[in-house]
């Protein structure tokens, strides 16, 4: 443990210069080899979702076109994982660490059914095919993360984790990302994004227009309350789903590993915390942490992570 206490103080300024999305920091606490895997990754994965987003935010929609270029573009992509033929040292570097780590295909594979529905589709129509979505969207990338974290080293190969990574990053993502969507309802908004389901919206006779007004600050009728009430809801649900599951595989995790995904959760629910369905003004503001509230609670989680191993006589 005494490694693992020198990266703590070594990282906690690191991770608090700037506006670190929660996987990176968690991902700081990790051995450096499986840092680098993270972020070759994630940097893969980024590309595509923002190539995707920034469009949709600066040309509203894709011309068919457009949508017919964009997939190709997304199904060479995922293509190229299981590609033996010459390529970019980006695409190279990728392969290697799928090699090395005994990566699935899968998630790649989702992801890329994720990022073709954004092109064809505007929002969603129902929440069931919002969760559909979030298989590639939130999941995917999740599982990726909780197979770093899984991956056991034996004579210098790493061998698979020993636990269903889908079925337990599942719950953890879907919490993760429906705070997100809380969280960022405004922000989406302004980037013309929308990820309210329609049937919902529909059942509190919500429209895009009021959506985009409330976002600007006017007033919040009592039918948006209760449509984010249903999200809080849902996400509360995935959230002891993911508390479940943490627990059921902390015995096949170094502890190195157990403490990123405590805070990974925690720092959501910290989010999560902020929601205020009765009187809040659902604005970035108001749901973003200040730095010493993000500081204070990796410094709870550490400190109380440290406790539990040592009642355990770790």
């Amino acid at each position: 443990m005494k490694s693992l206490s020198s990266q703590v103080a070594l990282n906690q300024d690191l991770i608090l210069k700037a506006d670190t999305p929660i996987l990176d920091i968690a991902s700081h606490f990790w051995e450096s080899e499986h840092q680098n895997a993270a972020r070759i990754c994630y940097q893969s994965m980024r590309a595509i979702d923002d190539l995707i987003d920034n469009h949709k935010t600066e040309m509203l929609t894709f011309s068919p076109l457009e949508k017919q270029k964009f997939t190709t573009l997304v199904n060479a992509w995922v293509e190229g994982i299981d590609t033996t033929l010459p390529c970019n040292p980006q695409q190279q570097d990728l392969l290697n660490v799928v090699t090395r780590f005994k990566m699935p295909k899968w998630p790649w594979q989702q992801f890329a059914q994720s990022m073709i529905y954004d092109i064809h589709h505007n929002g969603f129509q129902t929440f069931t095919n919002f969760l559909t979505y979030a298989e590639g969207a939130a999941v995917a990338p999740g599982s990726i993360a909780l197979h770093l974290c899984g991956v056991i080293k034996v004579a210098g190969q790493y061998l698979p984790p020993q636990f269903n990574i889908r079925k337990v990053a599942r719950p953890l993502a879907l919490f993760s990302y429906l705070v997100h969507i809380i969280r960022d309802f405004q922000k989406d908004q302004h980037d013309n994004l929308n990820y309210i389901a329609q049937d919902l919206m529909n059942r509190y006779t919500i429209t895009p227009e009021m959506l985009k007004a409330i976002a600007e600050g006017q007033a919040i009728p009592l039918k948006f309350r209760e449509l984010m009430n249903e999200y809080y809801r849902f996400a509360d649900y995935y959230r002891c789903k993911a508390r479940k599951a943490l627990n059921s595989i902390y015995v096949y995790l170094q502890p190195r590993y157990q403490l990123s995904l405590e805070i990974i959760y925690n720092l959501y629910h910290l989010v999560f915390e902020r929601i205020n369905i009765s009187k809040g003004t659902f604005t970035s503001k108001e749901f973003t942490p200040s730095s010493r509230e993000i500081k204070d609670c990796i410094t709870l989680t550490i400190s109380y992570f440290y406790s539990t191993i040592e009642k355990k006589g770790g």
